[in-house]
This record gives C-alpha cells, sequence and structure tokens, in this order.
C-alpha cells in the first residue's frame, strides 16, 4: 500500500464516479480503477460496491476511506510544515551569550530577525562566556555568542565585533585628559572589573600583569552599567569594550584610549559537526551581514 492508492480511492469515494475522479486526478479511468483494484486486492476486501448505477462505499470502504483522509491530511500536514521549515517560516533557535554582548547587540539582532523570518522564535540565555561555551558543546544552546579566541578544534567560529578596549575614568582623575595612557601609570588605582564569569576580567588582569603590575580590584559586577556608575562616583577605574564607552552619556566619566591596545574581538560560535537547521542557516547568514556595520 502507497499514499497514491489511499489518494486515488480517497477521491473516488468523495465523487462517487470513476469518471469524475479520474478527471479530477488527472490520469485515465483504467488506470485509476486498476489502482484501487490493486488496494482491494492488497487489503483483501472489497472496498466499492460496483453492482448499484451509482457507486458506494462498502463497509470496510467507509472504514478505509476515514482512515486514509487522516493519513492524507498527515502527509500534507508533513510536507507543509517541511517547506515552512526549509523556508525558514517556522523554526526556533536558543542563543547563549553574556549579558554585555546582549545588551550592546541584540536588540538591532533580534529586530532584523523578525522583520526577515516574524515566525521563528529567538530564545536567549544569558551567562558568563565560560557557561556559553559549556552550553554550546553540551547542545543546550544552537549558538553562543563570546569574546575570542576559543579552542577552534572545538568550535566553528565566525567573528561578529572587532573593538578595542579603552579607560574610563572620573573627569577628576590625572589622566581624564590624556589622549592615551600607558596601562602601568595604572598601577596604583583602584579596579572595577566584571564578575570572574566574564572573559573580560581574566584578560583584563592578564594584560594589566603583561605590562608590570597586578591590578588592584576594588570591586566586580555583573552589570556593565553598574560599574560605570561607579566610576561615575570615583570610586575607580574600569577598562571596557569602546562600544561600552561610547554608550556612556554621564558628563563625570571620560574614555581615554590605550597606548598598547588590545582587541575586544566578540564571536559567534557552534559546536563542530553540529547539524544546522534552516532557520540556523538564515540566523548565521543575517549576523555576517550586520556584522559589516560593527
Amino acid at each position: 500500500m502507497d499514499i497514491r492508492q489511499l489518494q486515488y480511492f480517497s477521491e473516488v469515494a468523495k465523487q462517487r464516479s470513476f469518471t469524475k475522479a479520474a478527471r479530477q486526478l488527472h490520469v485515465t479511468q483504467p488506470t485509476l480503477s486498476k489502482m484501487v483494484k490493486n488496494l482491494e486486492d492488497e487489503l483483501e476486501v472489497t472496498l466499492i460496491d460496483r453492482t448499484a448505477r451509482n457507486i458506494s462505499l462498502t463497509d470496510a470502504g467507509e472504514i478505509v476511506f476515514e482512515q486514509a483522509q487522516k493519513v492524507i491530511n498527515s502527509i500534507e500536514d508533513l510536507s507543509v510544515s517541511l517547506y515552512d521549515t526549509m523556508n525558514v517560516k517556522k523554526g526556533k533557535i536558543t542563543i547563549g551569550l553574556p549579558p554585555v554582548i546582549s545588551t550592546l547587540f541584540f536588540p538591532r539582532i533580534i529586530a532584523e530577525c523578525q522583520k526577515r523570518f516574524p515566525e521563528v522564535t529567538i530564545s536567549l540565555i544569558e551567562v558568563g562566556a565560560q557557561k556559553v561555551e559549556q552550553k554550546v558543546l553540551e547542545g543546550e544552546v544552537d549558538f553562543g555568542f563570546v569574546l575570542l579566541p576559543v579552542d577552534e578544534e572545538r568550535f566553528d567560529v565566525i567573528e561578529f565585533v572587532h573593538q578595542e578596549i579603552k579607560l574610563l575614568v572620573h573627569k577628576s582623575h590625572p589622566l581624564a585628559d590624556r589622549e592615551q595612557i600607558d596601562l602601568i601609570e595604572l598601577k596604583e588605582d583602584a579596579f572595577l572589573l566584571l564578575s570572574k564569569e566574564f572573559t573580560l576580567n581574566s584578560r583584563t588582569i592578564e594584560v594589566c600583569i603583561n605590562a608590570g603590575f597586578t591590578p588592584k580590584i576594588a570591586y566586580e559586577s555583573s552589570q556593565w552599567d553598574f560599574i560605570v556608575g561607579m566610576v561615575s562616583k570615583n570610586l575607580g577605574v574600569t577598562l571596557m569594550p569602546e562600544q561600552i564607552g561610547r554608550r556612556v552619556t554621564d558628563p563625570d566619566v571620560r574614555m581615554v584610549h590605550l597606548s598598547k591596545p588590545f582587541p575586544w574581538v566578540l564571536g559567534m560560535i557552534l559546536a563542530k559537526n553540529r547539524y544546522v537547521t534552516y532557520a540556523g542557516k538564515e540566523f548565521i547568514k543575517t549576523v555576517k551581514e550586520l556584522h559589516e556595520g560593527w
């Protein structure tokens, strides 16, 4: 038994006529009659009473017709669902990312995705970069956005943003009006850092050590705006991505260039050899196109 046999029989049952059904199906009447007869032989029952002037279904025919409609509808639903999926009309994407990234870039990304494929659901899970990597590897999220580099033997990487880290200080700080500074000049300052779950925490400590000193950490927070607020109260200095520096409107905070800047490179990661859905492929395409504007 195949779906075409059920489709042909169902059309005969609906039309109560081989002639009308054949015309509807665009096949010859002998072909249609043979297909229905093959179905009867396979099921070993008579489905159509051919003795009357107008054909009618037997008891068995009524049962097969009812069930055939369910099968045909299911196949049609499957085809529609596959079409919608392949044409990105439906789908779900789960993304892991640190809060800093979600605040800076994702409103624009989400807006663009909703415009391009409005029926695709996008879920965001906000955690630190190290946890993002683990969630990507475990398949808990489809994509992750993290500070690069990462282990490219485990991840496929698409560079997303490339910026420099800048110094944020209070306007009264001795270095506030400088064009640029050396990191070693901050060896006596109190540092305000993102918490340890953020890669920028360890990167900041690393570059300070490479510059010749270990930073004095006064406070750590998971919220970059809270750290900037503390800078505005002259409670310490911080190193932040240029994108954050440009968002600061507080007149008491100054952004200063580093003489030896270190990059802040964000990437979208996915696990090696992991299947990517049609919606996922379109998301990757969208991110790559938006990348040109950052």
